[in-house]
């Protein structure tokens, strides 16, 4: 994808940024284009970034009319869904035109039974329990039937059943260990007992069995193993060297890459040097892993800082947007003061938190922050920490005089 510039309000918004959202406040009718075609091609770099909430608040905060995002409804799928998902969250914030179309469409369009199921995780249930009949009838022309539960078991519509999968999350740490350390046992337990000991405590009880955790070719890890090892963190290291050495390529690079997370002093030239190169080839996945890395070293990698600087401006991959924040915040906080007040309107959850966190107490932050502590559209964890934030400044967001939209 061809962005626009950085500095423009559309390659800003293309890029989820809270400046885009600040400057579209000042030109509502000039910046309106540039929102819906957020909404009807899709901007993100990956799966992972996030953009409906802030499109949906775009809509709302800049008056914009939801009857084009309504229409998008009538489109091939993905762009439906986009559309779908921006209007469930105009829907909880009081829309009535989003909640009727969505509704509508239910009753007439073709991927009615995506947009139902999501209508059903997002709203509360008067709001769609009154479509059975229609998902009723519709139901009894497809071809396939539905995986979710809700809201088909609710309508009395059968469901696939998949073959549960066994759960090992009943069993002790110990014992989990004990399943990896089992030469009988097959690769699938050994599976489940990796994912259930990523909700548990990190155990050492791991480190010595890494080597014989790979598929039975030889050829990858098993699934789940280098999250284990990664929450291991510093206890992996002595081990890591080891495994660095391998002739295994799966098992070599698993302990380099513990190895690159707990760097030593000597490395920090490389890691600069890696971040710059990342730069020149606009490498925009991945170099956040290298920016955490940096971080670690404080005010001595002072050199990554403009490099860190152009990755927050310019990266479109937006879910990486707070490691660069982070990492410039542990290097160099001088001067972060307006990128944390912008960062209150990022599309991003961990960046919208970061500013409630650190924005300076100034008028337009505060009231910022009040607005997301209300805002229904807000995930919960946001709404929490704004309303924390507001409790610790006093209680008290500025008065509707002391605020403005951004300038």
């Amino acid at each position: 994808m061809s962005y626009a510039g950085a500095e423009s309000v559309e390659g800003l918004l293309q890029r989820g940024r809270g400046l885009g959202a600040m400057r579209a406040a000042r030109d509502p009718w000039g910046s309106g284009a540039f929102v819906y075609d957020g909404i009807r091609r899709d901007w993100r770099w990956d799966g992972t970034d996030d953009r409906s909430l802030y499109l949906a608040r775009l809509l709302q905060d800049l008056d914009l009319s939801p009857g084009p995002v309504v229409d998008q409804l009538a489109g091939e799928e993905e762009a439906c869904l986009r559309a779908c998902e921006v209007l469930l969250l105009l829907a909880l914030a009081g829309s009535g035109d989003a909640r009727e179309g969505l509704r509508a469409y239910v009753r007439t369009g073709a991927h009615w039974v995506s947009v139902l199921e999501l209508m059903s995780a997002g709203w509360p249930p008067e709001w769609w329990v009154d479509l059975g009949g229609v998902a009723r009838a519709r139901m009894r022309a497809e071809t396939e039937l539905p995986w979710c539960d809700e809201p088909w078991t609710r309508f009395g519509i059968e469901v696939r059943r998949s073959v549960p999968r066994p759960s090992l999350t009943g069993l002790g740490t110990g014992e989990l260990i004990a399943v990896l350390a089992d030469p009988l046992a097959h690769d699938a337990r050994k599976v489940e007992a990796l994912r259930a000991l990523n909700d548990r405590e990190p155990s050492e009880g791991l480190i010595p069995l890494v080597p014989s955790l790979g598929t039975r070719d030889g050829l990858r890890p098993l699934p789940w193993l280098g999250r284990a090892v990664e929450r291991l963190g510093p206890l992996a290291v002595a081990a890591a060297r080891a495994w660095a050495r391998e002739e295994r390529p799966w098992l070599a690079r698993l302990g380099a890459e513990v190895l690159a997370d707990h760097p030593r002093p000597e490395d920090l030239p490389g890691l600069v040097n890696e971040l710059v190169d990342q730069w020149a080839a606009r490498v925009w996945c991945g170099s956040d892993r290298t920016a955490r890395r940096l971080a670690l070293f404080g005010p001595a990698a002072a050199a990554a800082v403009p490099y860190l600087r152009r990755f927050w401006l310019h990266t479109p991959h937006s879910f990486e947007r707070a490691d660069y924040l982070e990492a410039l915040a542990s290097i160099d906080h001088d001067g972060l003061e307006c990128v944390y007040t912008e960062a209150l309107w990022d599309c991003e959850e961990r960046t919208r938190l970061l500013g409630i966190a650190s924005a300076p107490p100034s008028p337009e932050a505060l009231g910022r922050i009040a607005v997301l502590r209300d805002d229904p559209m807000e995930t919960d964890d946001v709404r929490a920490a704004a309303r924390a934030r507001v409790l610790a400044s006093g209680g008290r967001p500025p008065s509707p005089a002391l605020r403005s939209d951004p300038a």
